[in-house]
């Protein structure tokens, strides 16, 4: 029974996004008014879970900076999310997101040097939240200042307590997660993200499966693999599926993959079998296609989406 959702964003940001025609490399480019919103993995899940009114309540926590924290406060106020984030001094990082022809094009600045002191607050502001029914999850990059070891640190503590513990990072933090005695109950890479942990090209399915496979018998729960257009797949210890669902062709895809993590947590917390969680992320996905910002449309239209979710069984992993 999972009580309470906890996201941790240690890096968010500002995500000011600007709609272009077409992108020209080069050439002077004439944009409307910018958007911003909230942002950050952890932020973003946090707003879709909120839309959805998931069953647990949800926590947002991680590090602001202090000179423009108003719009995450005011995210926060709205939808009715717990703010546990501690500020520092500073700002928070802006990401440029330049939209085009149904893509996007991100420019994703670096965040503020946090020093020891806060380093070891946010530690502890973890901990404090978290108990034995909690899914924490783990989200997005690292600002300077902390080490690439806090998500697999904290993670080996937080199972030992009980809690469920999701991640949804790359690079040395997700390598370190992985290769720490106590793995995390799931992950959710893209193709390339897997690829660099698996250090080499993974071109079929099959090449997927099988890396995916080595984790689970390594620790992990769940391996969670987005693929763009060509939908996801979700491996279990002892089941492989295929989820898609076809999109019209959106204005932006900007959140899609971290409104899918959103629908992970969201299944769980109703306790749903793989096909229930592959068909509800799918439908997560799909349905925040184009949306602004951490939001997802109505529930009626998640809702609407999720039957349709085309899931194919690629037989047990036999693990």
């Amino acid at each position: 029974m999972i009580s309470r959702v906890i996201t941790v964003t240690l890096n968010p940001a500002i995500d000011e996004t600007i709609a272009l025609d077409a992108l020209r490399p080069g050439h002077v480019h004439r944009a409307g008014s910018p958007r911003f919103h909230a942002g950050g993995k952890g932020v973003n899940v946090a707003g879709c879970l909120a839309d959805w009114r998931s069953k647990a309540p949800v926590v947002a926590t991680g590090l602001l900076g202090a000179a423009n924290a108003a719009v995450f406060e005011a995210l926060f106020t709205a939808k009715n999310i717990t703010d546990a984030f501690i500020r520092i001094p500073g700002e928070t990082r802006t990401n440029i997101k330049l939209t085009h022809a149904g893509e996007t094009t991100d420019i994703n600045l670096p965040g503020p040097l946090v020093d020891a002191g806060s380093a070891g607050e946010i530690r502890r502001k973890i901990l404090d939240l978290a108990s034995a029914e909690t899914l924490v999850l783990f989200a997005g990059s690292l600002p300077a200042g902390i080490g690439d070891g806090i998500y697999a640190e904290l993670t080996e503590i937080l199972r030992a307590r009980g809690a469920l513990v999701l991640v949804d990072t790359s690079g040395a933090p997700l390598e370190r997660v992985l290769k720490a005695k106590t793995l995390p109950f799931c992950i959710k890479p893209n193709r390339s993200e897997l690829e660099h942990v698996a250090r080499r090209p993974l071109a079929t399915d099959t090449d997927i499966i099988i890396t995916a496979q080595q984790l689970i018998a390594s620790g992990l729960g769940l391996v969670v693999v987005s693929l763009g257009a060509e939908g996801s797949l979700y491996i279990s210890r002892d089941q492989v599926l295929r989820a898609w669902l076809p999109a019209i062709r959106p204005a932006s895809t900007v959140g899609a993959g971290d409104a899918m993590v959103a629908g992970i947590i969201a299944a769980l917390c109703e306790g749903a079998a793989l096909e229930g969680i592959a068909a509800l992320a799918t439908a997560f996905a799909v349905a925040k296609l184009g949306q602004p910002g951490p939001n997802l449309p109505a529930r009626r239209i998640v809702e609407e989406l999720r039957p349709n979710v085309q899931i194919t069984n690629m037989g047990s992993t036999n693990i």
